[in-house]
């Protein structure tokens, strides 16, 4: 099996400090390898880059279309800013659902300002809260039990099973428990590609995602709530238009390109999320997604500073060029 290959480089005082090996994959909506670096077909669990596909399944059981805004808190890993908290909120309102419903564990929220400012860590602030929330009010207007609803039993839980194997092509994925809670699903890095790939082409993903398309919709329209200050896929949805994007713990990072149809994923090997927002950025621009005016607005993200003293004296950087092979 091909191993990682050095994806991105930390650079201090003109020396090389750090690098950081990973693995790449772009596919399309049929589930064909365009463009491959290290191992594609690593297995990794999905976690938080599965939201757009959770939310899709819970969208479909609520009976009605929500605001885009409310949307793309389901989808979100947030920071639990205000406007973070007040939309999971509403949210858990419309849907007759209790806060305490929430089966996410309690936490501060991740800007250290607003950390200071909380009274204790709380469910409602952690980055998951907007998942639950929305499996919490699918589960109450389809009648499912509440207390229930993160165990892989579930209807909620065995409904975003079937989403899964039928949006990545992927029939057997491992069923683990993600950090949130929730069942989180193990499949190769080609199948988050293609997974993506067919965000942008919902059709490729059956009934049970009936709402994919109207979660990118909320993603692209309120990518705030998607993440928050400081965060790349905020910054990206932002920045460059047709492009959808979300981040999942120990780095990996998933992305649609929508107009081409085509879907990006990206894990550093070493978890090392520092390095997962630049290696995806240099994918999408290699993909021609990205172009030079974006990278400059994405400098934040995309080559983040290395402090010394307080100021920066280096940056972490991409150290690949992707070539694709085919399509």
């Amino acid at each position: 099996m091909p191993s990682a290959v050095p994806l991105v480089r930390v650079v201090r005082s003109g020396l090389v400090e750090s690098v950081h090996a990973g693995h790449v994959a772009v596919c399309d909506a049929r589930g064909r390898l365009l463009a491959a670096l290290g191992d594609p077909h690593r297995i990794v669990f999905s976690r938080s880059s599965m939201k757009p596909l959770q939310a899709a399944v819970s969208l479909r059981r609520m009976g009605e279309e929500l605001p885009l805004d409310l949307v793309a808190i389901m989808c979100a890993s947030h920071n639990g800013e205000g406007e973070h908290v007040r939309a999971v909120r509403r949210l858990l309102r419309r849907g007759g659902v209790p806060v305490s419903a929430l089966g996410c564990p309690s936490d501060l929220p991740a800007l250290p300002s607003d950390a200071a400012r909380a009274r204790r860590p709380t469910r409602v602030a952690h980055g998951c809260s907007g998942k639950h929330a929305g499996m919490l009010v699918a589960s109450a207007r389809s009648g499912w039990d509440l207390a229930s609803y993160l165990t892989p039993g579930h209807p909620l839980q065995r409904a975003v099973l079937r989403a899964v194997r039928l949006g990545t092509g992927f029939e057997h994925p491992v069923v683990g428990v993600d950090g949130c809670g929730a069942p989180v699903h193990g499949l190769p890095l080609s199948a988050m590609a293609t997974l993506f790939a067919r965000l942008s082409r919902p059709e490729h993903l059956g009934k049970e995602a009936a709402g994919a398309a109207r979660a990118v919709e909320a993603m692209r329209a309120h990518p705030y709530l998607v993440a928050g200050r400081g965060r790349t896929d905020t910054l990206l949805m932002t920045q460059v238009s047709g492009v959808v994007s979300k981040v999942g713990a120990e780095a990996l990072h998933c992305a649609a390109v929508l107009e081409e149809g085509i879907g990006v994923a990206v894990r550093i090997e070493d978890g090392g999320e520092r390095a997962c927002g630049p290696a995806l950025i240099q994918v999408l621009a290699d993909l021609g997604a990205v172009s030079a005016g974006d990278l400059e607005r994405l400098s934040p993200v995309a080559r983040r500073p290395v402090l010394g003293g307080g100021r920066p004296v280096g940056e972490v950087r991409a150290a690949f060029s992707l070539r694709r092979s085919g399509g």
